[in-house]
């Protein structure tokens, strides 16, 4: 891409519609546009070089948040693209590439801070990229990870949930031991987790189906339902619907009941 049109794009709005790709699970537009970000923050740093070689105060360019995390976004969604694409060595090779940012100049607090929580994410990835490749040896280690840092607790029960049915790997045991943390105490569906909750849910009624317990999958997939509804995304909608029809004859007169309510509430 020529510098000329780099310059005139702004990295935030590179952002936003890497997040539209993302939501709508276009992994090759993600690519395209984690493309275009690296080469338009590349271009930004290589014109502040430019500056300072020269003595000369460099051009002010908005951007919301420090350069550093405008390269590891970029990676880290290229990454998430290539898992996406089942493209499991290039993936490593982007996490790799976010997993240490720290030799960009000039990092100031706010930077360093960024530097780590990268790097925090890429150890989190690089888990999640090697359960979902199979590495079923890692998964004790990978659990054990999530009991220390509740805060991945969801987002990992997703991506172990979602092996597990790829895999045919029996669960229960680390089901069991997170089962009070994710839904005892109501807190679990909010704006910042509901995505990661619905996907959870819907991993988890396969899961349950393949296990042969039809009601269990059900109460999962009515939940699915309702956080895609939430959500606002049809094919999370269309998609569970879907499911629970393949198990309506397993299902309870009181399950249908509530399935109905939802189908009605939502104009179907």
């Amino acid at each position: 891409m020529r510098k000329s049109i780099l310059k005139s794009l702004k990295p935030d709005i590179i952002v936003e519609m890497l997040e539209m790709a993302v939501a709508f699970e276009n992994w090759n537009k993600v690519m395209e546009r984690a493309d275009m970000l690296y080469q338009c923050v590349q271009s930004i740093h290589e014109e502040r070089q430019e500056y300072r070689s020269e003595g000369v105060l460099a051009r002010h360019i908005h951007i919301e948040r420090p350069l550093v995390y405008y390269y590891g976004f970029s990676h880290l969604m290229r990454g998430m693209a290539h898992q996406k694409l089942g493209q499991v060595d290039q993936a490593r090779a982007c996490i790799d590439q976010y997993a240490e940012l720290g030799w960009l100049e000039d990092l100031d607090e706010v930077g360093m801070l960024v530097v780590q929580e990268f790097r925090h994410k890429a150890l989190v990835n690089r888990y999640a990229l090697e359960i979902e490749a199979g590495q079923v040896e890692l998964l004790e280690e990978f659990v054990n990870f999530l009991l220390e840092h509740p805060e991945e607790r969801l987002a990992g029960l997703k991506v172990i949930t979602e092996a597990a049915v790829r895999h045919r790997w029996q669960i229960d045991r680390v089901l069991d031991m997170f089962e009070d943390q994710m839904l005892g105490d109501g807190t679990e569906m909010n704006s910042l987790n509901n995505d990661d909750m619905y996907h959870y849910c819907y991993q988890r009624s396969l899961y349950e189906q393949w296990m042969g317990r039809p009601q269990e999958a059900l109460e999962f997939i009515l939940q699915a339902i309702r956080l895609g509804d939430k959500l606002g995304m049809d094919r999370y909608f269309i998609r569970c619907t879907a499911l629970l029809e393949s198990l309506r004859e397993e299902a309870t007169a009181e399950q249908i009941g509530r399935y109905r309510v939802i189908l009605e509430s939502v104009g179907c």
